[in-house]
Formats: structure tokens, sequence, C-alpha cells
């Protein structure tokens, strides 16, 4: 079965029970890596990202962790995603989901995205549908850090209270510093695995198909969920560092005050030590 007859069985030519003149388009997050190596579960369509024709669908495997599911029925992806599951490192539990759905039209000119509803194409081609996925994939990824970094900010937020508030900082140094520690995993993820702000490769070999991926990035606003993470990683980073510093200087404060309470000690003990020799 070609490119173009994806189509076809998605509307009329298949006798699924679920036959429609659209694509069921489902994004999983299942880990924090998917090592696709060797992998082989249909006929290879693409190799960056891994694509493969399964079924009547495709199944797009991306190697932060998100596999893009397109026109599979339930029982069908339930299966592929048991055969993956040997190659997630650090699998999720849930798992993050998004779900798109694709509509046929009339030609390119038509081709759009309602907000909230169905992503029209010109045609079910694979270029097309692997551009779709990526811009799931990458929406379902910014999903699973925003939801990393609310937490962080859930965390980071009754230290700046206390310390506004009653103007002391908190003991737990250790905390401070694994909150540094997810802020920089999060921030290593996003600009080293995911590179949401790269284009996929597919429009270097189709730049016609430029405008689809721009209306794709408005949709899911994805340059400026990214913008708006990488602040929230820098306030996160700069918050911890400023608390991290202000508790390594009461320490060192507190250390130079034992050190000049143990000379005074000492230089009294000396002093006793000579007026009960003089005497």
């Amino acid at each position: 079965m070609n490119a173009d007859q994806l189509a076809v069985s998605a509307s009329t030519a298949s006798p699924r029970p679920d036959a429609a003149p659209s694509l069921r388009i489902r994004a999983l997050m299942l880990g924090d890596r998917i090592n696709a190596s060797g992998l082989e579960i249909g006929t290879l369509v693409s190799s960056m990202p891994a694509a493969f024709r399964v079924h009547a669908g495709l199944a797009v495997i991306f190697r932060y962790g998100v596999v893009v599911l397109i026109g599979l029925l339930p029982s069908e992806e339930k299966v592929l995603i048991d055969s993956l599951k040997p190659r997630v490192i650090g699998e999720l539990s849930p798992y993050e989901e998004e779900i798109a759905h694709a509509q046929p039209c009339k030609d390119e000119s038509t081709e759009a995205i309602q907000p909230g509803g169905p992503i029209y194409l010109a045609k079910f081609s694979d270029d097309r549908l692997l551009l779709v996925a990526d811009a799931l994939a990458k929406s379902t990824s910014l999903a699973r850090d925003e939801r990393r970094v609310a937490a962080v900010f859930d965390v980071i937020e009754p230290f700046a209270r206390e310390l506004a508030e009653r103007g002391r900082t908190p003991r737990r140094r250790k905390g401070i510093l694994q909150l540094i520690g997810s802020a920089l995993l999060v921030q290593q993820r996003v600009a080293g695995r995911v590179a949401v702000a790269e284009k996929p490769d597919v429009l270097w070999e189709k730049p016609e198909l430029d405008r689809l991926y721009a209306r794709l990035e408005d949709e899911y606003e994805l340059k400026e969920r990214l913008d708006t993470l990488e602040r929230k990683l820098t306030a996160v980073s700069e918050t911890a560092n400023a608390l991290t510093d202000i508790i390594d200087t009461q320490r060192s404060l507190r250390l130079e005050i034992a050190v000049v309470v143990l000379i005074v000690i000492e230089v009294v003990i000396g002093c006793i030590q000579i007026l009960s020799g003089t005497h």
C-alpha cells in the first residue's frame, strides 16, 4: 500500500469497523527515551524519525520517548505499545497523551488547522503525516515538561514565601539542590533531545510543506510554550541558586563566629593559666 492509498483505506476501501473520512492521530509519551535501533515493526517509511507502516496506518517513533500512532485501531495500538515497552527507558506511569484528527480537504490552499478541531490536509501523504506527527509529539513532550516545571514551582514557592515574610531561609540545602537538578534535567531535555525549535527533516526535502508546518506550530503554540518554559526554567534556576548562596553565606558566617569564639576561649584559658602561675 502506498502513501496516497492511506486516505482511501481510512475512508471507503477498508472493511475496518471504524471506517471514516478521517484519521485518528494519537501521541503517547511512553518514557524518557525510546531506543528504535534495529526496530522492525513494519515497512520502513522514514529513518529520522523512525516511521513504519503498520497495518493500514503509521507508527512514528521519536527518540525522546514519544510514539505517534496514525490510523490504527485501539487493539493494534495496544499490541504495538506492548512491543515497544522493552525499548523504553524511564517508563512513565501514566503516559502523557494527546489526540488529534486529520480530515481531507480539496487542495493545498484549503489546508488548515481548526482551533481545537480537525487538521485538514490536501492528502494523507507520508510527508504531511510526518509533519503532523512531529508537531503532536513535540506538543506532548512540552506538556510533560510544563507539568514538571509547575511541580518545581509548587515546591520552591514556600521557600521564597518564608524568605519574604520571615526573612529566613530554609535549612534544607539538599532539597534546593534537587530543585536545581530537576530544572537542569528539563532544560537538557528541551534543548538537547526534543529540540522543539528545530524544523523536522522532511522540510529539507519538501520545502513546499513549510506553510503547513507553520500552521501546526501556531495551532499547538510550540514556540510560545517553549519560550514560556525556558523563562520558568531560568526563574527556577536563579531562585534556587540565590537560596543556595544565602544558605552557604549563613553557614560561612556561623563557621567564622565559631572560630572566633574558640579563639576567645583559648585566649581566656591562656590568661587564666598565666595569672594562676604568677600567684
